[in-house]
């Protein structure tokens, strides 16, 4: 299912980031393995990259919302 897949440009929309940002992401293995390739271009399952969005380290915590 082709609707299914996210390019390096839909994933920085995800995150909020600029598509730069995930190519770094992905160079330093931060982001899972790409699911297939367009061409030379990475793309994901977006199960995939929720799943991995949930999974980081400190999601939706932030400095001020530290307990105590």
């Amino acid at each position: 299912m082709i609707d299914d897949l996210m390019t390096v440009k839909d994933v920085a929309e995800r995150l909020g980031v600029k598509p730069e940002t995930v190519r770094q992401y992905k160079l330093r293995g931060d982001l899972p393995e790409p699911d297939g390739l367009a061409g030379r271009s990475p793309l994901w399952r977006a199960a995939a990259i929720e799943a991995w969005i949930a999974s980081r380290r400190g999601h939706g915590w932030r400095k001020g919302d530290q307990p105590g």
